[in-house]
């Protein structure tokens, strides 16, 4: 570092840099000393550079904060003298629609008129909200650090392209709601979401893979860069099947009723507790101990794989090849998943209802005879008799349609009446709450044993999904006789859910005598 003579100008004086120049220096400066902070044994020279060079940080932030005051003071003074010029000609004071053209200089020397402007100087840092090289990190708590990283996620979905309005609705929500104190799906989002990464997704997607820009490539070492997998590449925030099921819903009914996270490791951890005690205390008497018990839920998240194929000519032909891929994976994903939160065994794959419910208290035996498999209208009313009273308000039913056809069957046993509405049959009201379908529950010819109908409150069955699915393109499939090229391409995808009941209690599901 040089220093300043007496009596000599020092042309690298750190208060002479222009604003630009300024924050690109401290930049540099923060790269070097996290360089320095990763060897195993610092020099004698190392530490001297790392004392200068936290000297000149520190000069340097103040001097880029003076720049900034300065140029707002100036844009402020400014204003002041234009409108009262305007005013003493009009006779009242009025702000004018826009800048000159020569007002519209660049952001580094901070030209922008933050009042006559619709860009403020802050919506002119989020202009491109992917540009990470903006954000200051030298001497700022991190917490404020990944609250910028959050603001400009949201900023990024709101301008990404290839998007609705129900996408974008869904990724703002799953950022607010879900993201970690480090700001992990917030980095994924901007990772995943630019236009230079949709492009060059879509190129990969398509086998064009020379046709990547060295900027396109940036952002695919950005994005790789943030998942742990050895090969693929994260499908785009806007594609993710994930945020497009949140978006126009899921074809899989328990999904639209049970409770859905966002895991950002490999094992979602929740908070639950059973009812709140309370107790009657006397007037100045020691408060008795009405601590509810806690517990501590996890979901272990699993992968799953899926493969789409196609032939070379159609891939050719289509014209929009990564949305048609998009749409295929998440239809792909919901069928799996319908499945698995029925009857997944919990053992690489998620619990399903029915898995975690069996063998517990909430199984409930129908009235009838041992052997007769009696599936009758007193068994539907032994299923809400059984229903904790808290659990009710938020209850819904669900079975396969081949059980709410042998309830509707009941007719003069009771059968019509249990059907409040049956209007459109979206969804029937059984006993006064939604009845919901699950293909994969039991629809054979009743039987000892069989479970086949839940009720409860499925906002305490979690669904835990994981942003970032991964695909891999393979250029060339080949056939199984003589292991020849068949003509064909395919796109190889994988990505992480898991699901469990986070409280038996709050369920009753009948199982056949």
């Amino acid at each position: 570092m040089t220093t300043k003579n007496e009596g000599t100008e020092n042309p690298f004086d750190p208060t002479r840099l222009t604003h630009k120049q300024a924050t690109n220096r401290l930049k540099d400066i923060k790269d070097e000393l996290e360089r320095l902070d990763g060897k195993a044994e610092l020099t004698m020279e190392d530490e001297r550079a790392w004392s200068e060079m936290v000297s000149e940080a520190e000069v340097l932030d103040q001097h880029i904060r003076n720049l900034e005051r300065e140029a707002d003071r100036a844009k402020l003074t400014k204003i002041i003298g234009r409108e009262r010029v305007r005013g003493a000609a009009s006779g009242h004071a009025s702000f004018e629609d826009g800048v000159p053209g020569s007002e519209r200089g660049s952001r580094d020397d901070y030209d922008v008129d933050f009042l006559l402007n619709p860009d403020s100087v802050e919506d002119k840092r989020f202009r491109n909200p992917w540009d990470l090289s903006e954000v200051r990190t030298y001497g700022k708590d991190p917490a404020a650090v990944n609250q910028e990283i959050t603001a400009r996620a949201i900023a990024a979905i709101e301008k990404m392209s290839g998007a609705n309005d129900k996408i974008r609705e869904a990724g703002t929500n799953i950022v607010e709601q879900f993201d970690d104190s480090k700001a992990r799906i917030a980095r994924t989002v901007l990772a995943t979401s630019s236009p230079e990464y949709l492009r060059a997704w879509s190129k990969l997607a398509r086998g064009k893979g020379h046709l990547v820009t060295p900027e396109e490539q940036a952002a695919v070492s950005r994005a790789m860069s943030l998942t742990d997998s050895t090969g693929g590449y994260l499908v785009p925030f806007q594609l993710d099947p994930t945020v497009i099921i949140t978006a126009n819903g899921s074809l899989n009914q328990i999904r639209q009723i049970a409770r859905s996270v966002v895991a950002t490791g490999d094992v979602w951890n929740g908070v639950s507790a059973g009812q709140v005690n309370w107790s009657w205390d006397a007037e100045a008497a020691e408060v008795s101990d009405d601590t509810p018990t806690f517990a501590q839920p996890t979901i272990t998240v699993h992968k799953a794989a899926g493969f789409v194929p196609i032939s070379i000519e159609a891939l050719e032909d289509e014209a929009n090849v990564t949305q048609e891929v998009a749409r295929l994976l998440a239809f792909g994903k919901d069928t799996l998943e319908a499945a698995a939160f029925i009857s997944g065994t919990g053992s690489g794959q998620p619990f399903g209802v029915v898995t975690a419910l069996n063998g517990t208290a909430s199984n409930v035996t129908g009235p009838g005879a041992a052997a007769s498999a009696a599936f009758t209208a007193d068994s539907v009313y032994a299923l809400d008799n059984a229903l904790p009273a808290r659990y009710r308000g938020n209850s819904s039913w669900l079975a396969h349609r081949v059980y709410y056809n042998k309830i509707r069957a009941f007719g003069t046993s009771g059968g019509s009446d249990m059907w409040e509405r049956i209007g459109a049959d979206r969804p029937g009201l059984l006993l006064g709450r939604p009845a919901y379908e699950a293909e994969n529950m039991q629809s054979a010819t009743p039987a000892q044993g069989h479970d086949v109908l839940i009720y409860g409150d499925f906002q305490n069955y979690v669904i835990a999904d994981r942003v970032g699915m991964t695909v891999e393109f393979i250029p060339h499939l080949f056939g199984s006789t003589n292991r020849f090229p068949t003509g064909q391409r395919g796109w190889y995808a994988y990505y992480r859910v898991g699901a469990d009941s986070v409280n038996d209690g709050a369920f009753r599901m009948l199982q056949l005598p």
